[in-house]
């Protein structure tokens, strides 16, 4: 091998050590927290956005004020999304007393055509038993997302406050422990 292969060898290798992209079409697959470890009178409100459920009535964000909410958006093609799933059916069977919701916006193209069928059926592995989503589904959307700031990517979280703040913001897969940490600082 001479010096100019190498080099390029080695940029290249660089160059994919540095992508590590872990979420589906993310841009920056590493997790990105936005206010963390700030002073909570600092969390920018979160949007006054409306869902649509998978039974075509409207789901306000804003009929949550009073719970911390963690809206994920995310797709049933998405393997990163199929990672964490169990882990916040876990979270939200653990928390649910503590008004604590996931709402699960599916950014799914083919809309509740496809979601509806993928929830009913599929069962996730969660602590050794099969169990099926039990957050609210709702069908999210680009301009949805936009409110949020844009979606660059799947997964894409945020946890919001009883209060209706943005308290995180996760982009991309992360650990069962640091979203654990994330819903546990804003009980």
């Amino acid at each position: 091998m001479n010096k100019d292969r190498i080099f390029w060898f080695l940029g290249l290798v660089v160059l994919l050590a540095g992508v590590g992209v872990h979420g589906c079409g993310a841009i920056n697959g590493q997790k990105t927290a936005a206010n963390e470890k700030a002073d909570p009178k600092t969390f920018k409100p979160a949007p006054d956005v409306t869902f649509k459920g998978l039974d075509g009535k409207d789901v306000a964000l804003s009929s949550l004020k009073g719970k911390v909410v963690v809206v994920n958006f995310w797709a049933t093609w998405c393997e990163p999304c199929q990672i964490e799933i169990p882990w916040l059916i876990e979270f939200q069977k653990k928390f649910a007393d503590k008004n604590f919701t996931i709402v699960g916006a599916a950014m799914d193209e083919e809309g509740a055509s496809v979601v509806a069928p993928y929830i009913a059926k599929e069962k996730f592995d969660v602590n050794g038993e099969k169990l099926l989503i039990n957050y609210p589904i709702v069908l999210g959307s680009d301009e949805i997302g936009d409110k949020f700031g844009g979606i660059l990517g799947l997964p894409t979280s945020y946890v919001i406050t009883r209060d209706g703040k943005i308290a995180k913001h996760i982009m991309g897969l992360v650990g069962h422990d640091d979203w654990e940490s994330a819903i546990q600082s804003n009980l």
